[in-house]
Protein backbone atom coordinates (compact mmCIF):
# COMPACT_ATOMS: atom_id res chain seq x y z
CA UNK A 1 0.00 0.00 0.00
CA UNK A 2 2.82 2.40 0.83
CA UNK A 3 5.60 3.18 -1.62
CA UNK A 4 8.09 3.47 1.22
CA UNK A 5 10.57 0.63 1.51
CA UNK A 6 10.30 -1.75 4.43
CA UNK A 7 12.88 -4.22 5.66
CA UNK A 8 12.75 -7.56 7.41
CA UNK A 9 16.03 -8.29 9.13
CA UNK A 10 17.85 -10.78 11.31
CA UNK A 11 20.39 -9.69 13.88
CA UNK A 12 22.56 -11.67 16.25
CA UNK A 13 25.14 -11.18 18.97
CA UNK A 14 28.93 -11.35 18.58
CA UNK A 15 28.88 -15.10 19.19
CA UNK A 16 26.05 -15.82 16.70
CA UNK A 17 24.17 -17.68 19.43
CA UNK A 18 20.92 -15.70 19.46
CA UNK A 19 18.82 -14.64 16.47
CA UNK A 20 16.42 -11.70 16.47
CA UNK A 21 13.95 -11.10 13.62
CA UNK A 22 12.48 -7.64 13.13
CA UNK A 23 10.82 -5.33 10.62
CA UNK A 24 11.35 -1.61 10.03
CA UNK A 25 10.99 1.15 7.47
CA UNK A 26 14.46 2.53 8.27
CA UNK A 27 17.04 -0.24 8.53
CA UNK A 28 20.04 1.99 9.22
CA UNK A 29 18.32 3.75 12.10
CA UNK A 30 16.91 0.54 13.57
CA UNK A 31 20.26 -1.28 13.50
CA UNK A 32 21.91 1.72 15.16
CA UNK A 33 19.22 1.65 17.85
CA UNK A 34 19.97 -2.02 18.53
CA UNK A 35 23.72 -1.37 18.61
CA UNK A 36 23.25 1.57 21.00
CA UNK A 37 20.96 -0.51 23.28
CA UNK A 38 17.90 1.72 22.86
CA UNK A 39 15.58 -1.25 23.32
CA UNK A 40 15.19 -2.80 26.73
CA UNK A 41 14.47 -6.49 26.99
CA UNK A 42 15.54 -9.18 24.56
CA UNK A 43 17.90 -7.23 22.31
CA UNK A 44 19.64 -5.52 25.21
CA UNK A 45 19.80 -8.66 27.36
CA UNK A 46 21.36 -10.75 24.60
CA UNK A 47 23.54 -7.97 23.15
CA UNK A 48 21.92 -8.09 19.71
CA UNK A 49 24.25 -5.91 17.64
CA UNK A 50 25.13 -7.55 14.32
CA UNK A 51 22.99 -7.36 11.17
CA UNK A 52 23.41 -10.68 9.32
CA UNK A 53 20.40 -10.77 6.98
CA UNK A 54 17.77 -8.50 5.48
CA UNK A 55 15.10 -8.38 2.79
CA UNK A 56 13.63 -5.27 1.14
CA UNK A 57 9.90 -4.81 0.43
CA UNK A 58 7.97 -2.11 -1.41
CA UNK A 59 4.80 -3.00 0.51
CA UNK A 60 4.76 -2.80 4.31
CA UNK A 61 2.04 -5.44 4.51
CA UNK A 62 4.25 -7.90 2.64
CA UNK A 63 7.08 -7.11 5.05
CA UNK A 64 4.85 -7.71 8.07
CA UNK A 65 3.75 -11.07 6.70
CA UNK A 66 7.33 -12.07 5.90
CA UNK A 67 8.48 -11.11 9.40
CA UNK A 68 5.75 -13.30 10.91
CA UNK A 69 6.75 -16.14 8.60
CA UNK A 70 10.46 -15.97 9.46
CA UNK A 71 9.73 -15.70 13.19
CA UNK A 72 8.00 -19.08 12.96
CA UNK A 73 11.00 -20.70 11.27
CA UNK A 74 13.23 -23.08 13.18
CA UNK A 75 16.71 -21.86 14.00
CA UNK A 76 18.08 -24.14 11.26
CA UNK A 77 15.83 -22.56 8.66
CA UNK A 78 16.83 -19.05 9.78
CA UNK A 79 20.49 -20.06 9.60
CA UNK A 80 19.95 -21.30 6.04
CA UNK A 81 18.53 -17.90 5.04
CA UNK A 82 21.55 -16.17 6.56
CA UNK A 83 24.05 -18.61 5.02
CA UNK A 84 22.61 -18.04 1.54
CA UNK A 85 23.00 -14.25 1.77
CA UNK A 86 25.94 -13.92 4.14
CA UNK A 87 27.92 -17.18 4.57
CA UNK A 88 30.52 -15.60 6.86
CA UNK A 89 27.84 -13.98 9.05
CA UNK A 90 29.58 -10.61 8.68
CA UNK A 91 27.94 -7.47 10.03
CA UNK A 92 26.21 -6.22 6.89
CA UNK A 93 25.49 -2.87 8.48
CA UNK A 94 29.15 -1.88 8.37
CA UNK A 95 29.41 -2.21 4.58
CA UNK A 96 26.02 -1.10 3.32
CA UNK A 97 25.17 2.18 4.94
CA UNK A 98 28.28 4.32 5.30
Amino acid sequence: MSNKESFVYIMTNNFDTVLYVGMTSNLTQRVNQHKEKHFKGFTQRYNISKLVYYEVFDDINMAIEREKQIKKYSRAKKEKLIDEMNPAWNDLHENLFY
